[in-house]
């Protein structure tokens, strides 16, 4: 009956009454004989303060680390405010797991003497001695400060303990042994314990910092581009949504303002950025959208490949920008078509439109536009223009000239 009832819960108390706290480990404050360590413990676990007493005899007859033992528990231990009386009320019964946790460490002292030498045997002092301290700072703790220490960053704790046990037992062997010739490998082992060691600590705390400086670099680039567009839409955009207000009354202008907008989101959208001085391909677009801007007539261009401008480009880059003037001007045609392609060393454009066309024979001689600032350009720098055109029928000029 008495063992039953020691084992089972405490009812709880009335209501009102003050919960208890944790049982923790302490030194007994009664009937000790030098610092109350055996008698605590024998409370604690709940067994005869004689077998405590006489464990601790052993462990220093048999090892001489009874005396250090009783010496950590004397200074990591608090003493108990209690009487006697009320630690054997408040005690739960016998932890069959703390006996034999405290008995495999005592058992772990006693045969270390009798153990492996060297390397590994040095390496064992680290992990007993850090153990202990471990095993005493977790019993005395309450369940709040466990669940503290270990729900948030389990698994990097256990890589952590893992990295710090290794480090800690390369370096006890390592300053145990003598650099020596025959014990060479014994410092091997222990230098490459700590090099393991150190990586498994290291590891997760670099790739943190990696990750970090990864996301920082992809906020800073995302920030960047947040700005640039923001500059982008206030510098173009907002100054021409003002301008369409203030020429609404003018549909032409309207339209002229917007046609220019369009262009230049979408250059700024799908077009790779590249300086119209040069690149063949830029420079068209440039030139596209300066003769639309000035004569308020729509301007189409499709470029295929690129090539860096040299002097014939330049001039067939003139000869396509006079054939789009005309167009604009004369064409009477609601927009005109600008094909570019460059394949190799030939460069070919078409520039088109579908208005009231003309009779290129019948041009006046004083009239240079076709003449001089299309056709005569082209032969002067080794190409070729070509202008297809019926009253009624539109106009097609076509360039062809090789880069230099």
């Amino acid at each position: 009956m008495s063992q039953e009832t020691a084992e089972r819960p405490a009812a709880p108390g009335p209501a009102g009454a003050t919960p208890l706290g944790p049982v923790r480990l302490e030194r007994a404050g009664e009937g000790r004989l030098v610092a109350g360590v055996c008698r605590g413990l024998a409370v604690h676990l709940g067994v005869d303060v004689f077998l405590v007493r006489g464990a601790f005899v052993l462990l220093t007859m048999a090892s001489g680390l009874g005396v250090a033992a009783y010496a950590a528990f004397w200074i990591l231990l608090p003493v108990q405010e209690r009487t006697s009386a009320e630690a054997a009320g408040r005690r739960r019964g016998r932890d069959w797991g703390q006996l034999l946790a405290y008995a495999a460490v005592a058992f772990g002292l006693a045969a270390l003497p009798w153990g492996a030498a060297g390397v590994v045997r040095w390496a064992l002092w680290p992990f007993i001695v850090g153990g202990v301290g471990a095993a005493i700072l977790w019993q005395q703790a309450d369940r709040d400060q466990r669940q503290r220490w270990t729900l948030p960053l389990r698994q990097r704790w256990l890589r952590s303990l893992l990295g710090l046990l290794l480090v800690v037992g390369g370096i006890g062997g390592f300053v145990a042994q003598k650099v020596e010739a025959d014990q060479a490998r014994s410092v091997l082992i222990a230098m490459l314990i700590i090099l393991t060691g150190v990586a498994v600590i290291v590891t997760p705390w670099v790739v943190r910092l990696w990750q970090d400086l990864d996301a920082e670099r992809h906020e800073r680039i995302r920030s960047q581009e947040r700005a640039e567009l923001a500059a982008h839409i206030h510098d173009s955009v907002l100054h021409t949504l003002t301008l369409i207000q203030r020429n609404a009354h003018d549909t032409r202008e309207v339209q002229r303002l917007a046609r220019s907008q369009e262009r230049t989101l979408r250059t700024w959208l799908y077009q790779p950025r590249a300086d119209p001085d040069q690149t063949f391909a830029a420079a068209i677009r440039e030139a596209a959208g300066e003769v639309e801007d000035d004569h308020n007539v729509p301007i189409e261009v499709v470029c295929v490949g690129d090539t860096a401008l040299d002097e014939p480009l330049g001039a067939a880059l003139q000869a396509a920008r006079e054939a789009m003037v005309n167009a604009a001007k004369y064409a009477e045609a609601p927009s005109v078509s600008v094909y570019a392609e460059v394949e190799g060393d030939e460069i070919a454009v078409f520039v088109r439109d579908r208005g009231k066309g003309f009779v290129l024979d019948q041009v006046p001689e004083d009239r240079m536009g076709v003449r001089g600032s299309i056709i005569g350009r082209m032969e002067r720098n080794g190409g070729k223009a070509t202008v297809r055109t019926a009253p009624g029928e539109g106009t097609e000029v076509r360039l062809e000239i090789k880069k230099s």
